[in-house]
């Protein structure tokens, strides 16, 4: 008898795994002061470039803590969540129980064309298998002027390595936030540009952002967010992520 074992596909692997820590997730970016104030500075960036009233819709939702922070901080605001983990959905839905959710792919997104005044995603980019067809999917769903804002990480000489350190992480079966074996893919701001210009967006612009990564230590972490405008602005290429930002022509 031969039998042959199928080794998930990439978006099983994701799905199980944040469904697995949904619970413990708020833990991180919502609980302890580093993850907070590291959340709080890519939420405000990305904020920054979005319309600043309107219909949201959120890739990669979470727990709903990017549409805590939207709903919050404006007035004439909707929005709705999207999430490949119907873990996460149920915990949003625990926070904001009169938004609309969808567990899906954001890679066929479910929504009508023009459905969306503006369009945000926080760290689940690198997770996307075929990002060109997100985002072309993302310019569909777009009004007309529609603003699209990304926060990914981005490539530079500490996340090299964390794809590695990550599927090690997942063969020792640790349960952490993000740790596992995901073909998570970490961008350049060339490949980013290139992505938003071909699936239709104008008026993009790409930066660097957080030097203070929550996984520093406790003293390090302060150092580093005191060293962070500096290096943001002069030395761009040491920041985690990148804040990838364009608009659906009128």
């Amino acid at each position: 008898l031969i039998t042959r074992s199928f080794k998930p596909t990439v978006e099983a692997r994701v799905q199980s795994h944040y469904d697995d820590i949904a619970d413990v997730y708020d833990q991180r970016y919502d609980h302890r002061e580093r993850g907070k104030i590291y959340y709080d500075h890519i939420a405000s960036a990305v904020l920054g470039k979005i319309h600043p009233k309107g219909h949201l819709l959120d890739i990669g939702c979470g727990t709903g803590l990017f549409l805590e922070r939207y709903l919050g901080e404006g007035t004439s605001r909707t929005a709705a969540g999207i999430d490949i983990s119907p873990g996460m959905i149920r915990k949003a839905r625990e926070r904001y129980p009169d938004l609309s959710y969808v567990v899906g792919n954001a890679e066929l997104l479910p929504f009508e064309s023009d459905s969306f005044d503006s369009i945000s995603s926080l760290l689940a980019f690198s997770y996307l298998q075929n990002p060109g067809r997100s985002l072309m999917d993302c310019n569909r769903v777009l009004v007309p002027g529609g603003r699209l804002a990304v926060c990914t990480l981005g490539k530079n000489i500490f996340t090299s390595s964390l794809p590695a350190l990550y599927s090690i992480g997942a063969r020792m079966k640790i349960r952490r936030v993000g740790v596992g074996s995901f073909a998570e893919h970490y961008y350049s701001a060339k490949e980013m540009y290139d992505l938003l210009e071909k699936a239709g967006f104008i008026d993009i612009e790409i930066f660097r952002c957080s030097f203070a990564h929550f996984n520093l230590a406790g003293p390090l972490f302060m150092i580093a967010k005191k060293a962070e405008s500096f290096i943001e602005d002069n030395i761009p290429y040491l920041a985690y992520n990148l804040i990838a930002s364009g608009r659906k022509p009128d």
